[in-house]
Formats: C-alpha cells, sequence, structure tokens
C-alpha cells in the first residue's frame, strides 16, 4: 500500500527516517511517497506545501507527518491547521500512557484526549477592529461539538474505556462552550453503559496533577484540547513520548504532539519515539496490530535497558543509534 510521508522542519528529516528504517525491519509493505511541506519548504520556493502533497493523500488516506514550524505573532498559518481543515480530519487522537523505563512522578497514567480539530479560535477568524484592537472569533457549532463528542464515546466503547470526561469552560463562555457542553450531554445519552462527566478548564488542570487515574478519555474543543495534552504529556515524561493521529472520514494523518525543535536539528539527537508511537497507531489502523505491539516493544525495551537511548531521557545516543537499537530487537 501507498502512504504519504511528510518530512516537514528541523528535526523532522531525521525521525521521519526513523519511521522509514523501522516500517522496513516490520517488513510492512508500505511505500512512502514523500512530499515536503512547512516553512523550510516555503523558505527555499514561496509555497508552503509541495505541488501533489493534496491529491497524493487524498489518493492514498494515510499520511505521517514531521513536525512543521509555525512563525509566533505574524507569517504564515500554521501548516497543521491548514492540513487538518483541508482534509477535514475533525478528531485528533492523543493517547497518553506512562512509559516503561522513563521515571516520572506517576507510574500508571493511561489517558486518552480527544481533541476537536477544525473549529474553535484555531479557526483563524481574527481581525484588527483598530490599530490598537484585535478580536478572534470563537466558532463553535453543533455540528461539529456532536461529531467530536460521539467519537470519543464510540473510541471509549470499542476500546474498553468506562468513562468519558468533557472538558470546557462553560461558567464563562456560556454559549460556545455551553454549545459545547449541551451537545456532550445530549450525546452521552446515547452510551448508558459509559459515565459521563464534565469538569471546568481550569479546575481539570488542578486535578490532573493531584491525580491522573480519576480520568480515562476526555473530549474537548481544539484549543482545551491542545494545552490539556500538552500537560498530561508532561506527566509520562514529556512531548518526546506523546504521539497524535488526526482523523476524518476518508483521511488519516499522523504525527507526533511535539515541535520541530530548531536549537537541535541536523544534529542528530532527537528522541524519535513520539513519531514512532505514532506510527504505531497508524499500523493498527491499518490492521497491522501485531507489528504495532512489536514495535512498541521493541522501543520500550532499548528505553528500560537505558544504554542507547537519547539525552532528553539521560542519555548519549543519537537518533540513529536508537533507531538502530529498536532494530536490532525487532
Amino acid at each position: 500500500m501507498k502512504a504519504v510521508l511528510i518530512p516537514g522542519d528541523g528535526i523532522g528529516r531525521e525521525i521521519v527516517g526513523s519511521v522509514t528504517r523501522l516500517s522496513e525491519a516490520l517488513g510492512t509493505g508500505i511505500e512512502w511517497e514523500t512530499y515536503e511541506a512547512g516553512a523550510e519548504y516555503a523558505a527555499e520556493t514561496g509555497a508552503l506545501l509541495q505541488p501533489g502533497l493534496e491529491q497524493a493523500v487524498t489518493a492514498s488516506g494515510w499520511a505521517l507527518k514531521g513536525p512543521t514550524a509555525t512563525p509566533i505573532g505574524g507569517g504564515f498559518r500554521s501548516v497543521n491547521v491548514m492540513l487538518r481543515q483541508m482534509f477535514t480530519t475533525y478528531a485528533n487522537l492523543r493517547p497518553v500512557q506512562s512509559v516503561p523505563g522513563v521515571v516520572t512522578r506517576y507510574s500508571d497514567v493511561d489517558l486518552v484526549i480527544v481533541r476537536e480539530n477544525t473549529e474553535d479560535l484555531y479557526k483563524g477568524i481574527e481581525y484588527m477592529v483598530t490599530d490598537d484592537i484585535a478580536n478572534g472569533v470563537k466558532l463553535i457549532t453543533r455540528e461539529a461539538s456532536e461529531r467530536i463528542c460521539r467519537f470519543a464515546f464510540d473510541y471509549a466503547r470499542k476500546n474498553g474505556r468506562k468513562k468519558v470526561t468533557c472538558i470546557h469552560k462553560a461558567n464563562i463562555q456560556k454559549l460556545t462552550d455551553g454549545l459545547f457542553l449541551r451537545s456532550f450531554r445530549k450525546v452521552a445519552e446515547e452510551y448508558p453503559e459509559l459515565e459521563a462527566n464534565d469538569v471546568i478548564i481550569d479546575a481539570f488542570c488542578m486535578k490532573l496533577v493531584q491525580d491522573p487515574a480519576q480520568f480515562d478519555v476526555l473530549v474537548a474543543p481544539n484549543l482545551y484540547g491542545d494545552i490539556i495534552s500538552d500537560l498530561c504529556a508532561g506527566l509520562v515524561g514529556g512531548l518526546g513520548f506523546a504521539p497524535s493521529a488526526n482523523i476524518g472520514d476518508t483521511v488519516r494523518i499522523y504525527e507526533a504532539v511535539h515541535g520541530s525543535a530548531p536549537d537541535i536539528a541536523g544534529q542528530n539527537k532527537a528522541n524519535p519515539t513520539a513519531l514512532l508511537l505514532a506510527f504505531g497507531m497508524m499500523l493498527r489502523d491499518l490492521g497491522m496490530a501485531d507489528k504495532a505491539a512489536r514495535l512498541e516493544e521493541a522501543i520500550f525495551a532499548v528505553l528500560r535497558e537505558g544504554k542507547t537511548v537519547t539525552a532528553d531521557v539521560g542519555g548519549q545516543a543519537s537518533t540513529t543509534a536508537f533507531t538502530e537499537a529498536v532494530a536490532a530487537r525487532l
């Protein structure tokens, strides 16, 4: 089968190389079609996406993407957001689990964040009212809210989860978050076997760091989902262990949650674990659960051993050395 590979910016090309190396070692049979996107490609060509990328992703329905850089306070819009809206990958699935060999305050974290991926403030509707006043529109629709909540409950049902929690700020954002919360409660009625509750975003952050075990599946509007998934990643060692999938009706794009890390780009220092775990998610969705399990077991074995790990987890190994250690385990 064919899948699109998007190296992205910064460390992207290095960690994407880990994926292709281990894909070959696993014998997945995936034929990768590489297309460029991001700030580095834009600097060279003036375009954010390589011509043909949209058609290739549409044709295959599968893509794996390295991190892309987004300028702060100006410049072009996020390539991540552009791709999510282009292919209507409305659900951003971000599992967060304790990683063997990575010592943190908690050892039993097992959470899944389901983030609405197409609207909210990330819609990018903002404008200058005057030279001194900027306004941004927080767009929340019933259709998108019910769709993402149903996705969260479906995921919980199919994966043996027990509870779905809605994260919101409906006490202040009474219309926008209020609509999201009402949509959640309506959809929850269709899943009587699952526990459903809701928590205000600021209270949730406190409760999460006190005891993450009280939560299971979390569903949230776009901005809150982005923030809490980084917070959850911090519970298991950081963004280097946080994979994600952008899921739509016809297209799925897999990526690490972390950014392009330009400070270490080109130095063969990056930890590829997050993108490799995202690749594992992709393999499961492709019906290769056995290969995904082998990949994850190999990664965790190398991390547990601790001899060939990257600097972010206290080692001195290069990206290549870590990848080869995982390949040897396979």
